[in-house]
């Protein structure tokens, strides 16, 4: 449907998102915009596609997972409105809506946005939702509140032309102590808060990832001063999407550039971009307008009525804040589904009893804060008539699942199935473990960890074993992943495959050996490399293993009636894989437009890095129009001034390689901006030039075939 904005509830930045979302797809639906084009556009617009043709994921941003009350009840009538009526909580303290037609998408963007919400950068090679402990602002370990900080990156990153199209995403994470319950040491960007000297900062670590191969972050600072923490990823950033790698996608996170830098050289050359940086010190105020307690009101019931629930659930998911009196409520949500009848009936517990500030927690369920300790019991008769109320958050039988085959295009096997009965069975068979907070069961679709199986104490993630004719769904079995109570960090060992309807069985094993061999206290992953780790626990489920008796149920996946199929789709963070010269070039001239945009409005740091990028992105152009590979910003740069500039199939007045580098070398201000971006003007008049010339050679635009496009 088209979208009609009247200017009155939507900001200016989102009104030019939302009409240009608009404007595109209609351009890709009157096939002026090849469709592989079309997607690395919406993907950064939060539309992704999903394992059913013809509909997409719309993924909502919300940074550091916080929401209002009415902000809640919008999502909520969107998806009613739009989608399925569900709201998919995720690892990123994000909301996905699924099921959404293409056509709806920037009308589902408006409404969204009339509440102040958005979906820019939420999928795509983009710096993604920047994730923090939901705890922040109340948790009584933190030195102090890094909300702030997490707000102010998220929006400073925003649109921001560094990071708009870089090699692969960027994912960060504040957490609020030294336990490092936000995971930071699984994370691009990292960061810890610390108090030296009475002066706020950050414990960094970079470079940190799951995924396919799991890699600890390295540290970059013991001490970063809390006003470094924006010009540090700034600087990082810029030296990512310059060095990055963008033609092999599996080497093109943080992490590899970093694993080939080494954290010193690449420390080094973020020392060297500081001069180009707009801001050298962001310094950062704690929320003025934090959402703190309500008005006190005497409660209408005395005690809950089921009161040996109710002091379990205070057990489990309650816990007194910092400020003293007051308690933060953790609300399990199964799978992270919340129906937007649940979600509209919260929000007027919310508006009651907590502060307005819900927060979505990593594992995929919700905090409210600030609730009076008066109100306790009736909270929990009001929570518990509607489901709000099982005990166990943040326990063994809290799992967290990503969507798999459910939805998602790269699911292998089924991760929500397997979640449900794994918690069925652990509250049936191991009701003591409710109260179980150091062993997380995590599960993921496929190796790619959005259900964060890395760090789960028991993790899974989807795959399947083959014989003869059969194709068997599969769990591979990760243990010993997670955080310790002091904060250490451990990645899981893979252990053993086995067919998933055997992965209830492994558990049992798991823990009953646990049960029976743990000392005292002992924390599961202690246990777990005490007794031998990977190799004892490979021979202890290696019977599971057995696939010579193979039973008819074993060749159906967990929610499946019929057998197991293998259909995994192609993931849409990848490049174009087909495309013309014409659109490369394009593409560049669409950068100096932006950069005589951004200088004319004043924004000398923004024009000065379109300028850089119309040098790169017409450099990109002509080289693949002569066969010659581009994987790296850097490589193009050197590859343009060795076979382009002098074998003088081009001649410039200047060093190629010299003028586009120069960018770290100058204060981002208009004397530079100015001088650079006419350059670039000039430049793109040359790049056009030449590139008219060859085509009335050849008769014909080129063809860049897929290996060769990325960068």
């Amino acid at each position: 449907m088209a979208v009609v904005l009247d200017g009155k509830n939507v900001s200016a930045v989102d009104a030019i998102d939302i009409l240009e979302l608009q404007s595109k797809i209609d351009l890709f639906n009157n096939g002026k915009i090849d469709e592989e084009r079309f997607k690395l556009y919406r993907l950064t617009r939060g539309v992704y596609g999903q394992r059913q043709l013809g509909v997409q994921m719309f993924r909502i941003k919300i940074p550091f997972g916080s929401l209002t009350a009415e902000q809640l009840v919008r999502i909520a009538d969107v998806s009613d409105k739009y989608a399925t009526g569900n709201l998919h909580l995720t690892t990123r303290q994000d909301i996905q809506l699924h099921f959404v037609k293409l056509a709806d998408s920037p009308a589902v963007w408006t409404e969204l946005a009339e509440k102040s919400i958005t979906a820019r950068e939420a999928c795509g090679n983009t710096v993604r939702n920047i994730t923090a402990s939901a705890e922040a602002g109340v948790d009584p370990d933190e030195p102090f509140d890094v909300s702030p900080y997490a707000h102010a990156a998220a929006h400073y990153f925003m649109r921001n032309p560094i990071c708009q199209e870089m090699g692969r995403k960027i994912k960060p994470a504040f957490s609020s102590s030294s336990k490092d319950t936000a995971l930071t040491f699984m994370h691009d960007f990292g960061f810890i808060p610390l108090v030296e000297d009475g002066k706020k900062g950050f414990k960094v670590v970079v470079g940190g990832g799951l995924g396919a191969q799991a890699i600890f972050a390295k540290t970059a600072y013991e001490f970063l001063p809390e006003d470094q923490v924006i010009p540090f990823m700034e600087a990082a950033l810029r030296i990512f999407d310059r060095f990055g790698e963008r033609e092999k996608r599996h080497k093109a996170r943080l992490k590899f550039l970093i694993k080939d830098l080494g954290i010193d050289h690449f420390l080094e050359l973020v020392g060297q971009e500081r001069e180009a940086i707009k801001i050298k010190s962001f310094p950062i105020a704690p929320f003025s307008d934090l959402a703190g307690p309500v008005p006190h009101f005497i409660p209408k019931v005395a005690a809950a009525k089921n009161v040996e629930k109710f002091e379990l659930w205070k057990k489990t998911n309650v816990f007194e804040q910092k400020q003293r009196g007051y308690y933060g409520v953790y609300i399990k949500v199964f799978l992270g589904d919340l129906s937007s009848e649940k979600a509209r009936y919260l929000a007027k517990i919310v508006s009651k009893y907590a502060a307005d500030d819900i927060r979505l927690t990593i594992n995929q369920n919700i905090l409210l804060k600030f609730i009076h300790e008066d109100h306790l019991a009736e909270l929990f008769t009001a929570l518990d008539g509607f489901g709000f109320a099982e005990p166990g958050y943040d326990s063994i039988a809290d799992i967290t699942a990503c969507p798999g085959t459910d939805t998602c295009n790269l699911g292998v096997t089924n991760s929500t199935g397997l979640s449900g009965v794994l918690e069925q069975m652990l509250r049936e068979e191991y009701p003591e473990l409710i109260e179980e907070k150091h062993v997380k069961i995590k599960i993921s679709g496929c190796m790619n960890a959005c259900g964060q199986h890395m760090v789960g104490n028991i993790g899974f993630h989807g795959s399947s074993i083959k014989k003869k004719d059969m194709v068997i769904p599969a769990m591979q079995i990760v243990i010993g992943g997670g955080v310790d109570p002091l904060g250490k960090a451990y990645l899981a060992d893979k252990v053993i495959k086995l067919p998933t309807k055997r992965i209830p069985d492994s558990v049992r094993l798991i823990l009953d050996h646990f049960d029976e061999n743990a000392e005292e206290g002992e924390y599961f992953n202690h246990y777990y490399e005490r007794v031998g780790g990977k190799k004892f626990f490979y021979t202890l489920l290696k019977p599971l293993a057995n696939i010579d008796n193979i039973t008819p149920t074993d060749l159906m996946d967990w929610g499946q009636d019929d057998n197991y199929q293998q259909a995994i789709g192609v993931g849409e963070c990848a490049g174009v894989i087909l495309d013309m010269v014409g659109t490369i070039i394009k593409d560049a001239q669409e950068k100096l437009t932006k950069g005589l945009a951004a200088l004319e409005a004043g924004h000398f740091s923004d024009g000065i890095y379109y300028a850089y990028s119309t040098f790169v992105v017409g450099a990109k152009g002509i080289l693949l129009g002569e066969d010659i590979a581009c994987n790296t910003h850097r490589k193009i740069i050197s590859d343009f001034h060795k076979e382009i500039v002098e074998t003088n199939k081009i001649v410039l007045p200047y060093n190629f390689e010299e003028k586009t580098l120069s960018i770290n070398k100058h204060e981002p201000n208009a004397e530079f901006a100015t001088k650079i971006t006419a350059e670039a003007k000039e430049f793109m008049n040359v790049i056009i030039e030449y590139r008219n010339q060859k085509q009335l050679v050849s008769g014909s635009d080129k063809e860049v075939v897929e290996s060769y496009y990325k960068a």
